[in-house]
């Protein structure tokens, strides 16, 4: 195994990864397969007083369009697999939660169907506490393999300190590996669940449009943010090539050429409203990186 320093892609175009299709350059960018490579990753980083940001799929991340002073980080090979040991999975951070469901429904294991409406990784599942159809990653994570330029270590949710769509992660902390505590079942009825939840999906967002997932959080309250945001008027409201999902309030679609800025537009506008209409201040769910 190599124990040189890794190489860092210069000027790498972040509109290509992230699933909204805006952004503009990162500074430098890495991928990393390997713990002992993303361990030098981070360090090597730090020398060059880089912060460290990581991207699975592309969801759920923002970037800006002068771009990013930044390590853009993507993890790869071992550190993308995933597999079960006895009721447990042991994923990596940039496994996909498509993967890891998969590998849990062919070991009769279940838990982790409510991830089948989450398109992303088990790593960005523990730094924003993903979730869906009232469960979230704090019901069956165990603990997370978190490493930083100053070593790496296994956390508990309690450490993370996991809340609605929050854990206390910041850039430089890369969730390199998870386990999930899961319960038998039988396969048939987890395909049946998930069938119905991507049904259920399909029905009620832009599956089929460039977002980046959910804009805001849900906030206090029974109304939810897409339906207080369609109240407001803001279904179909465009600025520049970007516009609020026709379906989903609480979606921006990439409608063509759109840029962060367009993006950034319309979340200020639905803010206003939200503010004015229900004296709600909404809390964005994306992760902005960049200026």
């Amino acid at each position: 195994m190599t124990s040189g320093p890794p190489s860092f892609r210069e000027d790498v175009a972040l509109a290509r990864l992230t699933t909204i299709g805006t952004g503009g350059l990162a500074r430098a960018y890495a991928e990393a397969g390997t713990l002992a490579e993303l361990e030098r990753a981070l360090v090597a980083a730090a020398v060059r007083g880089l912060e460290v940001a990581t991207v699975g799929l592309g969801s759920n991340v923002l970037a800006a369009d002068a771009g990013v002073d930044q390590l853009v980080l993507r993890l790869t090979g071992e550190l993308a697999e995933a597999r079960t040991e006895g009721l447990l999975l042991v994923a990596g951070g940039g496994a996909t939660n498509a993967v890891c469901l998969h590998r849990a429904r062919d070991a009769g294991l279940g838990g982790l169907e409510f991830a089948c409406a989450i398109p992303g990784t088990a790593g960005g599942g523990v730094w924003m506490n993903a979730g869906a159809y009232g469960s979230d990653w704090s019901t069956i994570l165990v603990r997370a393999l978190v490493a930083t330029a100053a070593g790496t270590g296994w956390l508990t949710p309690a450490e993370l300190g996991l809340s609605y769509r929050h854990s206390n992660l910041r850039h430089g902390h890369v969730v390199a590996g998870v386990e999930y505590q899961l319960v038998e079942r039988n396969r048939d009825e987890i395909r049946s669940e998930v069938r119905d939840l991507v049904a259920r999906r399909k029905a009620t967002q832009p599956t089929t449009k460039r977002t980046f997932g959910s804009v805001f959080k849900n906030p206090p309250g029974e109304v939810g943010a897409g339906r207080m945001l369609e109240l407001c008027g803001l279904k179909g409201y465009r600025h520049g090539g970007a516009v609020i999902s026709p379906v989903h309030a609480n979606f921006v679609e990439n409608a063509g050429e759109a840029t962060t800025a367009d993006c950034l537009a319309l979340m200020e506008e639905a803010r206003r409203r939200a503010r004015e209409s229900f004296g709600v201040e909404l809390e964005h769910e994306v992760v902005l990186l960049g200026p």
